[in-house]
C-alpha cells in the first residue's frame, strides 16, 4: 500500500493534504477520540467537549483557561516526520495547500506557508475588547483569566470552540484548494467534526487517499486506504 501511495504522490500535480490530530501524536500531542485520547476522560466531572464550548468559556472563564493551559497548549512540541514530509511536498511544488483541523501550529513551524487552520491556532490570541495580539506565552504565563496589557480585556485564543463558527475566509480558502486539487490525502482524522468533515464534499479530483489508524467515513469512496501511524507512513515515502 505504501508503494501505491508513493505512486499516487508521484503522479500528482495539485496535491492537498487534509490533517487531523493523528498527524501530531508523534510530536507528543494526544489525539481526541482514540481510547487514550483527550475526550476519553473527564475533568472535574465535565466532558472536554463541554469545557471547550463557547458557552462554558463565557460562563466559567477561569475553569476554561485552567483546562486549556493543562491540555491544549504544547509549546515544546516539535514537527515530526509527517510534518516534515508535507513541507517537502510544498517545497517540491506538488502541494497546493494544507487544510488542518489542528491548532498546534506544527505545519507552519515545519515550514509550510500554504496552511488553512480551520479551527484556528493556539499560537494566536487576541484581546476581545481592543484586538491586541498576543502569542501563547500570554496564556501560559498568566494566572486565572489572561488580561490585555493595553486595556484589561480578556485575551481569548484564536481557536474555534464548540458552538462557534470557524473563520469564513479560512474555510473558503480551504474549500477552494480542495475543489481544485487532483489528489487529496486525508491523514490522521476521524472526520467526525463539522464543518471540517463536510469539506471533503468539495473534492472532485482523481485520487482520494485516507491514512489513518481507524476507519473513517471517507474510506468507502477512497482510491486508497492506508492503515497505520501517519508519521511512520510519511516517513517511509520518498519525498
Amino acid at each position: 500500500m505504501k508503494a501505491e501511495l508513493q505512486s499516487i504522490i508521484d503522479a500528482s500535480r495539485r496535491l492537498v493534504v487534509f490533517t487531523g490530530a493523528g498527524v501530531s501524536t508523534a510530536s507528543g500531542i494526544p489525539d481526541f477520540r482514540s481510547a487514550g485520547g483527550l475526550y476519553a476522560g473527564e475533568w472535574e466531572g465535565l466532558s472536554p467537549e463541554m469545557i471547550l464550548s463557547h458557552s462554558f468559556f463565557c460562563l466559567h472563564p477561569e475553569r476554561f483557561f485552567a483546562f486549556y493551559r493543562a491540555h491544549m497548549l504544547h509549546p515544546d512540541a516539535e514537527p515530526n516526520a509527517a510534518h516534515r514530509a508535507i513541507f517537502r511536498l510544498e517545497r517540491a511544488g506538488k502541494l497546493r495547500g494544507v487544510v488542518t483541523q489542528n491548532i498546534d501550529g506544527l505545519h507552519k513551524r515545519a515550514g509550510n506557508r500554504l496552511v488553512y487552520e480551520v479551527h484556528g491556532s493556539a499560537w494566536e490570541n487576541y484581546c476581545m475588547d481592543c484586538n491586541a495580539f498576543y502569542g501563547p506565552e500570554k496564556i501560559l504565563n498568566s494566572d486565572g483569566i489572561p488580561r490585555c496589557d493595553r486595556c484589561g480585556g480578556v485575551v481569548k485564543p484564536w481557536v474555534t470552540l464548540y458552538g462557534e463558527a470557524p473563520d469564513k475566509y479560512t474555510v473558503m480558502g480551504a474549500c477552494r484548494e480542495i475543489s481544485n486539487c487532483d489528489t487529496l490525502i486525508v491523514a490522521g482524522t476521524s472526520l467526525s467534526v463539522e464543518p471540517a468533515a463536510s469539506m471533503l464534499d468539495y473534492f472532485h479530483g482523481k485520487r482520494l487517499v485516507v491514512v489513518n489508524n481507524e476507519k473513517t467515513p471517507a474510506d468507502r469512496r477512497a482510491t486508497l486506504v492506508v492503515r497505520g501511524d501517519v508519521a511512520e507512513v510519511f516517513e517511509s515515502l520518498d519525498i
